[in-house]
């Protein structure tokens, strides 16, 4: 399966076949057995078109550029494999080697999404932001004048009890709006660094979580021990591991599994900064999903999918991880929802033992 004329093809990045207009495969480099996860063995063993659930468009793409003679290019093509629950997203190029053969060229486009995703979440953080800020003060300067104004009134009311109830809730509304805001403000304050064990920060949410629901729930660890500190702020961490574990419980209304992940990611890039080492956590859960509604703003601020909820859990969530230099997303259907977290390792943390 390797004549010597496509040697000089082994070397490319890019995931290349040479196939016969029937879907036989006579070529595949390196790259494109990374990419359609089978050796070169099993694909000499099958079509091309028995590997996808929907050959449809790849068949009519190579029979295009065979019949006219000419290259053939779909930018954004999307292929499920019929030996996964995954597709691939691909830009694909036909060229006609002769009357029978074509060259396929596949560049997997699920980077250049990520990137674009990231992005656009980050300039959506930006914005989100800024707005929540300068809301946040509107509101805040005027609560303390209610507040003040509320224990006044409650003071000239003394002799009349019956009315203290009403003063009483508009301090009390007072007070939870003072919360709200300051919920708000808390990623725009400064935070405290120091050297953090991810599991430390991971078994104190296990704790609070399984004490909060006590039957129904199993959590269970899958960590790498051996990853070095982060240089974090601790606190931070613990919330944002914390919304998102919540989360989880609430949607499968404490009875579920979750699984806490750590893991080391390599040459990873966050928001176009390359780093040699990463954090990967995944908060892993078997629920019933996060609904379509909501899915694609589901980081927007007083977004929820819960009648009691607030909307601000993963906004906070989403604010502290881009505080650290890291990335979020998620992956989501009927019984699986995973998000997870990357978190940069600095340059002398990934050096350092595992404390």
């Amino acid at each position: 399966m390797l004549p010597s004329v496509y040697a000089g093809l082994e070397l490319l990045d890019t995931p290349v076949l040479v196939c016969q207009d029937d879907g036989t495969i006579v070529y595949a480099n390196p790259a494109s057995e990374n990419l359609l996860a089978l050796g070169r063995k099993e694909l000499a063993r099958h079509p091309l078109f028995a590997l996808f659930a929907e050959p449809a468009p790849l068949v009519n793409a190579i029979a295009t550029a065979l019949s006219h003679h000419a290259s053939f290019i779909e930018h954004d093509l999307e292929l499920p494999l019929l030996h996964s629950d995954a597709a691939l997203h691909i830009a694909l190029t036909v060229t006609p080697i002769d009357n029978e053969l074509a060259l396929l060229e596949l560049r997997p486009l699920d980077q250049q999404l990520k990137i674009a995703n990231e992005e656009r979440l980050l300039l959506q953080h930006q914005a989100n932001r800024e707005l929540i800020r300068n809301l946040a003060h509107e509101i805040k300067n005027p609560l303390g004048g209610i507040r003040g104004a509320a224990q006044l009134l409650e003071h000239e009311l003394a002799d009349r009890p019956e009315l203290k109830e009403y003063t009483e809730v508009i301090k009390e509304e007072a007070l939870r709006l003072q919360s709200l805001v300051d919920r708000l403000l808390a990623p725009h304050r400064r935070h405290h660094v120091s050297e953090v064990n991810i599991h430390e920060v991971l078994e104190r949410v296990r704790s609070i979580a399984l004490a909060e629901t006590r039957e129904g729930l199993t959590i269970v660890r899958d960590y790498d021990v051996s990853l070095p500190p982060l240089i974090a702020d601790k606190e931070q961490l613990i919330q944002v591991v914390l919304n998102l574990v919540r989360n989880a419980v609430q949607a499968m209304n404490g009875r579920g599994q979750i699984v806490l992940t750590t893991r080391v990611a390599r040459q990873v890039t966050i928001a176009r900064v390359r780093h040699p080492l990463a954090l990967r956590l995944a908060i892993t859960d078997n629920g019933p999903g996060i609904p379509d509604a909501i899915r694609e703003h589901i980081f927007y601020p007083l977004v929820t999918g819960r009648a009691e909820g607030t909307g601000l859990g993963l906004t906070l969530t989403q604010a502290f991880v881009h505080q650290h230099g890291g990335s979020i997303e998620f992956d989501s259907h009927p019984g699986h929802t995973c998000f997870t977290v990357l978190l940069p390792f600095r340059d002398d943390e990934a050096t350092r033992k595992p404390s």
